[in-house]
């Protein structure tokens, strides 16, 4: 058995796994590759290229080396595809230059760790087969974008599935899901080097096979796509949206605050009569508790039938805390009501993890509205002359069965967010293919507002009917549509994907007790 499998293991070794330098120059740049398949970029065919380099170097590795290999892979996926953090730290976070790449390093590196231990625990299952290592490579992968959507808050993006909003798979997507995608695109990748092997043992009818398998949901994928997962109502909801373009310097500034309501005010002046009106995450800057008069005009100014949701600050007390606390929020005004307090918060950026040791010690762990709590589960859809609205607020939209299981009892989605911490980095365009994703899933609508961009309509496919540009302060109309049913992904979620992983680990791996 050792043998026969360690001479299938060394059929698979090429210059790429034999040189301990080109292999960690080629393992850095297939990570990059990914970073390629998302927005602004949108070369998704570059994901099973990817998997496939990572592949050629990795499968004649013994296990003890394979996690430094999917580090490199981390680490050239979240250096370039995460980059922009950098802004955020540097720029915005009262940090200098050389301790905010400093800071960006250690962010990177430790996003870097799930990929190596992820490569750990594939040669600990696989051993040295070749064969078993090509079927658990995929669901090794999938169950390590999982644990990295949600261990420590989650840093669920850069999804290789993500980039499919555009890509052939897109009509799996409310079936399966965002993990369905990425499972599939690994797939793909190993069969690359698996047919490989197959052609050079001259099993042409074998390689045929795998080959004919693999590339039918890439065949068929957009024929799925022309199927309709929910019902969208006929009778249009008019829609419009405010970009303020506040530059991120002067957002808390007390000196600025009434300037930037004004200036949501100004944009709203023709609009009032509009049945959904849109301001961005925080456009009105000051906690609920001290914003009566602003909320009392806009109800005065708005339309019989016309609701105005906003993001705003919420100060009180909390039931479930026992405290007076804030909330990162979203309020309804108007023809319907409701207000919603951010559950998945960002950490540094909303709240300081271990903020008894951090907060002074630099610039960047006492940023503006740090000091925000997470808001309760299970909270109910904002109310728009009878239209259910789910909202996300920013990073929210990133997590999938968070919003598909949210999904599931409204008519319409909508995520606000202020990707002014982002500047003019890929941070914010990867952020809408990510609320496209979301829409996509769910067979909804999904309204985008932000501060400086990308606000957007997003339809129940994913594609986007009407934006704005980034920098630039504008008013963005439209008509939306509330959606009835729910997709199979919806009902399921993610866990016919994870189970699938679970299975193949379980029945594929090497075990270390023999049957007999």
């Amino acid at each position: 058995m050792t043998s026969n499998t360690t001479a299938r293991t060394s059929e698979l070794t090429s210059a790429l796994s034999e040189h301990a330098w080109l292999r960690a120059a080629t393992l850095l740049v297939a990570g990059a590759l990914q970073t390629l398949t998302f927005s602004p970029f949108n070369w998704w065919w570059l994901g099973p290229l990817s998997v496939a380099l990572i592949l050629f170097c990795c499968l004649p590795l013994a296990p003890q080396k394979l996690f430094r290999a999917g580090w490199l892979v981390g680490l050239g996926l979240f250096g370039t595809g995460a980059s922009w953090v950098y802004i955020s730290i540097s720029e915005h976070g009262n940090t200098s230059v050389p301790l905010a790449i400093i800071l960006t390093v250690i962010f990177v590196s430790g996003l870097a760790l799930f990929h190596g231990l992820a490569f750990w625990a594939w040669g600990k299952l696989a051993k040295n087969n070749a064969v078993r290592r090509l079927f658990l490579f995929p669901a090794v992968w999938i169950l390590c974008d999982w644990v990295r959507g949600w261990l420590l808050t989650g840093f669920p993006w850069l999804y290789l599935g993500t980039a499919h909003v555009d890509g052939p798979l897109a009509g799996f997507a409310p079936l399966t899901g965002v993990h369905g995608l990425t499972f599939w695109v690994a797939v793909t990748g190993c069969a690359i080097p698996g047919c490989w092997w197959l052609i050079r043992k001259a099993r042409h009818a074998s390689t045929a096979l795998v080959a004919g398998v693999v590339l039918l949901p890439w065949v068929t994928g957009p024929a799925f796509s022309q199927a309709q997962w929910t019902t969208l109502q006929t009778e249009p909801t008019t829609f419009v949206a405010m970009q303020g373009n506040i530059p991120q310097q002067i957002k808390w500034d007390p000196d600025f605050l009434r300037d930037q309501i004004v200036a949501y005010l100004e944009l709203t002046e023709d609009h009032w009569d509009t049945d959904l009106i849109l301001w961005p995450e925080t456009a009105i800057p000051i906690p609920q508790d001290q914003a009566g008069k602003i909320i009392d005009h806009i109800g005065e100014e708005l339309g019989e039938s016309s609701t105005l949701i906003t993001g705003i600050p919420w100060y009180g007390f909390s039931d479930r805390i026992e405290d007076f606390t804030y909330h990162n929020s979203i309020m309804a005004i108007g023809s319907g009501g409701g207000i919603y307090h951010k559950q998945k918060l960002v950490p540094f950026g909303e709240y300081v993890p271990l903020q008894q040791w951090l907060r002074g010690l630099i610039g960047f762990f006492d940023l503006p509205m740090s000091s925000f709590s997470r808001g309760p589960a299970n909270q109910s859809p904002l109310e728009a002359n009878g239209i259910r609205i789910m909202p996300f607020i920013c990073y929210e939209v990133a997590y999938p069965d968070f919003v598909a299981t949210n999904a599931r009892n409204s008519d319409m989605l909508l995520t606000i967010s202020n990707d002014g911490w982002f500047g003019d980095s890929i941070g914010p365009l990867q952020h809408l293919q990510i609320a496209r994703m979301r829409a996509l899933e769910t067979g909804r609508y999904m309204l985008r507002g932000t501060n400086n961009g990308v606000t957007a309509i997003i339809d129940e496919k994913g594609q986007i009917t009407e934006t704005i540009p980034q920098f630039e302060r504008a008013v963005m109309t439209g008509e939306v549509y509330a959606a009835e049913g729910n997709t199979p992904y919806m009902q399921s979620g993610s866990w016919p994907v994870l189970t699938l992983a679970a299975i193949l680990i379980v029945f594929v791996r090497e075990r270390v007790i023999p049957r007999n």
